[in-house]
């Protein structure tokens, strides 16, 4: 896997807030992806989540919720946040559809593994959504839901043990930066890394290389300092690839490599991490440090 260079919230930040996971304490065996044979494929995407009507007689009774809520005021973003989090309207929480969105493609419908974990969907939902609104959710992928399950949308169920939901500017923001840069200076350079990560072809967070990658795009600060401090050397990123590390085997851990080719020599430097995906909840096996090709 490669990207390939041009040149060749009252939630807590996510580096922040995603620092107490534990590893799930085991599956409900109610859920979808739990009952599907064969060997268990996590999920750790980053898209935007979305409620849909599943049908018309679902979208019919959430109106009549709405006229019975005071909405003046409102924007249906709002109206809807507002109904969805008042305790006597649950029921209709639970009959949505929500969909998880990746680059504007419907990619994964959403199944809590835990009941309990329905308001992690609902505080999913931003009363006042913005572009750089993002959701990550961390589960086991299931089958493909039958067409009556969310009124035709066939996309596979992932049933989940974490959502966290946060905006791009609050990650930035909490990362450690070198004391050298500005927020100026900072920002930017974070941003394009984490656009780029989110952007590549294909990355629904279900294969190693994209677990990985969406790990440490929410989880370990290095690769921002790291890509800021070669711009200022005036080096571009020109690819990043994961392959399998030389440590692989009881355990399955992958290598992460930035390349940085100078505008001015055309010569490249490449750093990497080693990131543990093994099991559904990804680790930090070493920090970023120089590659060496072998």
């Amino acid at each position: 896997m490669r990207i390939e260079s041009q040149y060749t919230s009252s939630r807590e930040p996510a580096i922040h807030a995603m620092s107490h996971i534990q590893p799930s304490q085991g599956l409900d065996q109610s859920c979808p992806a739990c009952s599907a044979s064969g060997p268990v494929q996590y999920v750790y995407a980053i898209g935007r989540i979305q409620p849909r009507f599943p049908s018309v007689g679902i979208e019919k009774e959430f109106a009549q919720a709405t006229s019975r809520s005071d909405t003046s005021g409102l924007t249906d973003n709002q109206a809807m946040h507002a109904i969805l989090s008042e305790s006597p309207n649950r029921y209709l929480a639970r009959r949505l559809c929500w969909v998880l969105s990746i680059e504007g493609l419907d990619t994964y419908i959403l199944d809590p593994i835990n009941p309990a974990d329905l308001d992690m969907l609902i505080e999913s939902l931003r009363p006042t959504p913005r572009a750089v609104d993002v959701n990550i959710v961390i589960g086991v992928l299931g089958p493909i839901a039958p067409a009556q399950f969310c009124n035709g949308l066939q996309v596979p169920i992932v049933s989940f043990d974490q959502v966290y939901s946060f905006d791009v500017d609050s990650l930035i923001a909490s990362i450690p930066k070198p004391e050298r840069f500005s927020n100026e200076e900072f920002a930017p350079a974070a941003e394009e890394l984490f656009t780029r990560i989110m952007q590549m072809a294909d990355n629904a967070g279900a294969t190693d290389d994209h677990r990985a990658l969406n790990y440490i795009a929410v989880r370990y600060h290095a690769i921002y300092n790291t890509t800021s401090e070669m711009y200022e050397r005036n080096f571009s990123l020109t690819s990043i690839d994961v392959i399998n590390s030389r440590l692989y085997g009881t355990r399955k851990i992958v290598d992460v490599i930035f390349s940085f080719t100078s505008r001015v020599t055309d010569v490249t430097e490449k750093y990497f991490c080693r990131v543990d995906v093994t099991e559904e909840f990804p680790f930090l096996v070493s920090k970023f440090q120089t590659y060496f090709d072998r």
